[in-house]
């Protein structure tokens, strides 16, 4: 009865915490109360009625969080302003070729020596030659800011969602002030501890690959991995053992009862003062606390040590409690700690993943024939149920996953995090003797890694879905319950048919003649993927950042996944600036079949052939014209953009790169007659394009911008708005519309779509 009753308020509780995640603006304080006070009365004269009393609570609870959070965002007066911060520095900080990125808590700030109302996490960018940083300083910095605002495309994630589950308030960067000095206070936190772990490890583990993998192993440090390595994770499917996953505190928690049986076969005197059972309940809860802190407290570790307090808990008081309902009040106690958890992706991959191992696996007995067949066991019911929360959450799956986590799960768990273990307690106690352990453990990485390198090249590591409905997520959970409901239940094959709406979902492709549109959101920057019935064009990739961070894998890769786009047959990138041309590598990398054109082949760093004007092609009843360069003038940087007319029976568009009002006139004179073309505005809206004279020759019946939020240029300029305003034609950015989609019907004018900040709002979208 407690166990139903623990878990129908868990339901209720998270029921209502994810209503408040939909809306797109939060209830007012005074709404909050009411609902607050219908829920007390619920729960004090219906007790039938609790169930909903859990919901309206959920409500409350959830929203109240998210309105404090975003209360406390910066200030939107203060964006843009140098503002002089004192805080402390948390988390690890990394150190980048460009730049030094550490996360700041904010203790006092100010504005011209008064104070201002900002408090809380921001993540900060040092660069100029940034002094060596360390967990846990006090720094006084003069930091120029912005509240947190993220790009939003298909299929690609909600960095705002994160900054609000992270209770990030605030970006930004170190000003160059003779005033930023590092303040005395005190040293040491947990963060320092973890620091000082890492560096033992890489003072002791030569080779640095292996270094950084014993490091996210040992602590969660996952600085010293590169996007090539989560890349081969995200293959395997083993990213959730990479830093430092739920299992890993379980094994610490063995650790501990291991040592405590080792103390009472030393000394069985403590049994007279502690029963043994009890000891070992405690011990474990001990060292797995202790090793989540090391971990940095994430998500996956703080439900599985809520977990062991919750049986630690029940055997110190000599109570019986079962899976589910340790499951259960786990839930609930990360829910009214953060309900903000639940936008976060480990948390669902976290609870659903051990609900269906504890439903759908039954206990065999015990011996190694039973430990293999629950492993094996395991490894496919974990592939198969969170393969739709997988897709859900990040537009991948893999499916050699089975197979690389059936390896590398007994092996980290079991031999590579227990020597870690080891290592970091010798690191302590006596570091000569952590030199053998930790080197050990490296050459058992190193070997791992290279088998997870081999299966990340197998046909199926890399599998893409387009974007997955709500409907076809939970039709796929439920079909994956039936799959593995125990041994007697009839037809359980059938659950295999509830995965068809989400491994075969429907395609709206463009009719013969038509074609569709998405201007992609890539700050300050140009990318813009277009596709026929058959074809795609991908026309710029935005920009790639010395940090690593690059667009087109970030950014343009996950939208043509999104998409449903299975095959690129073009990659055409208008010039070589960098806001243009730094995701071509990863594109083309990902599509080594499509045809590759540029305005300026000399600055790119793969091979690509001259566009030239006067090339023309036709797709499924599409025309395509390069106007402009005209041969040899593909040296002229922004002047050599590939500029590309598109024709189909619904409109035109016209793709203009970054030409100015030099060019202009020659691109109009190529213009013949026909309808107007959709615009893609010249230079992102620079003052040196966009002229008059241009604007009336192309007659544009509306015009597309994309820049980035608050662009350091001021795109598009105010002057260059004004002309477009003159001559009656609308303007939409990027910047306040996220990914802008287009549809050319053939038997309607071109129709723009809801920008992708529109499609979707949420209360913590800007």
């Amino acid at each position: 009865m407690a166990r139903t009753a623990a878990i129908t308020a868990t339901l209720a509780l998270l029921s209502g915490v994810l209503l408040v995640q939909w809306l797109p603006s939060l209830p007012p304080r005074w709404c909050l109360g009411l609902l607050l006070s219908g829920a007390l009365l619920l729960a004090w004269r219906w007790p039938r009625w609790r169930w909903l009393a859990c919901v309206l609570f959920g409500i409350v609870w959830s929203a109240w969080h998210g309105a404090t959070a975003m209360e406390a965002r910066l200030p939107r007066a203060l964006e843009g302003q140098d503002i002089a911060v004192t805080g402390s520095i948390i988390g690890l900080p990394q150190a980048g070729s460009d730049a030094s990125r550490f996360m700041l808590q904010v203790e006092r700030a100010t504005l011209d020596g008064h104070p201002v109302a900002l408090h809380g996490r921001v993540t900060v960018s040092w660069y100029d030659e940034a002094p060596t940083l360390q967990p846990c300083t006090r720094w006084q910095l003069l930091l120029r800011l912005k509240r947190p605002r993220g790009l939003l495309n298909p299929g690609v994630a909600d960095s705002e969602r994160s900054a609000l589950e992270r209770g990030i308030v605030a970006t930004g960067y170190v000003r160059d002030d003779p005033d930023n000095v590092r303040l005395a206070g005190p040293h040491w936190c947990v963060d320092g501890v973890r620091d000082a772990i890492t560096r033992g490890i890489a003072a002791r583990v030569h080779d640095p690959h292996d270094a950084a993998l014993l490091r996210a192993f040992s602590v969660g440090d996952t600085r010293g991995l590169t996007p090539q390595d989560w890349e081969i994770a995200r293959a395997n499917g083993v990213s959730h053992l990479i830093a430092i996953s739920g299992f890993h505190v379980g094994v610490a928690a063995v650790f501990g009862v291991w040592l405590t049986m080792l103390a009472y076969a030393l000394w069985p005197r403590l049994g007279l003062w502690l029963p043994r059972p009890q000891a070992q309940a405690a011990a474990a809860l001990l060292v797995a606390g202790i090793y989540s802190v090391l971990a940095g407290f994430g998500l996956p570790t703080v439900r599985t040590l809520l977990m062991i307090a919750v049986l630690a808990l029940a055997r110190c008081s000599r109570r019986g409690s079962s899976g589910a309902q340790s499951l259960a009040l786990a839930m609930i106690a990360i829910l009214l700690f953060d309900p903000l958890a639940v936008l976060a992706a480990g948390f669902w991959l976290s609870f659903v993943g051990v609900a269906f191992l504890m439903l759908c696996l039954q206990s065999r007995g015990r011996g190694l024939r039973a430990f293999v067949h629950e492993l094996s066991a395991g490894q496919m019911v974990m592939t198969v149920a969170l393969l739709p929360l997988t897709l859900w959450f990040f537009g991948q799956a893999s499916l050699v996953g089975a197979l690389s986590n059936l390896i590398a799960v007994p092996l980290v768990s079991f031999v590579i995090v227990p020597c870690a273990l080891l290592g970091m307690l010798l690191l302590g106690l006596c570091p000569p003797l952590a030199t053998p352990v930790l080197w050990l453990a490296a050459q058992l990485a190193h070997a791992q890694w290279w088998l997870l390198e081999r299966m990340a090249s197998w046909p199926g590591a890399h599998w893409y879905l387009p974007t997955v409905q709500p409907y076809a997520l939970l039709l796929a959970l439920l079909g994956a319950l039936w799959l593995f409901l125990p041994r007697g239940v009839p037809l359980r094959w059938l659950g295999l048919l509830l995965f068809f709406p989400l491994l075969w979902p429907p395609r709206q492709l463009p009719t013969e003649g038509a074609f569709q549109v998405w201007v992609l959101d890539v700050g300050q920057g140009l990318s813009v993927l277009l596709r026929t019935h058959d074809h795609a064009l991908l026309y710029d990739t935005g920009a790639r950042y010395p940090s690593g961070f690059d667009l087109g894998e970030a950014v343009a890769l996950p939208s043509i996944h999104a998409l449903g786009v299975t095959r690129l047959d073009m990659l055409m990138i208008s010039h070589g600036d960098n806001d243009h041309a730094g995701g071509a590598e990863a594109v083309a990398t990902a599509f080594p079949e499509a045809a590759r054109y540029a305005g300026e082949p000399a600055r790119m760093p793969l091979p690509m052939r001259q566009c030239t004007a006067g090339q023309s092609w036709r797709w499924d009843g599409v025309r395509f014209r390069v106007l402009s360069p005209a041969r040899g003038e593909g040296d002229r940087d922004n002047d050599s953009s590939c500029v590309l007319l598109v024709e189909g029976d619904g409109g035109r568009l016209l793709l203009t790169g970054d030409i100015s009002s030099k060019v202009e006139p020659q691109v109009a004179a190529a213009l013949d007659a026909g309808a107007a073309p959709v615009l893609l505005v010249p230079h992102h809206g620079s003052k040196t394009s966009s002229s008059a004279a241009f604007i009336a020759a192309v007659r544009p019946p509306l015009a597309l911008v994309s820049a980035g939020w608050r662009n350091r240029f001021g795109h598009p300029r105010a002057e260059v708005l004004a002309r477009y305003a003159e001559a009656d034609v609308p303007v939409f950015n990027t910047a306040e519309q996220g990914a802008i989609p287009l549809d050319f019907r053939a038997d309607a004018s071109p129709r723009r779509g809801p920008g992708w900040r529109q499609q979707q709002p949420r209360y913590w979208r800007e």
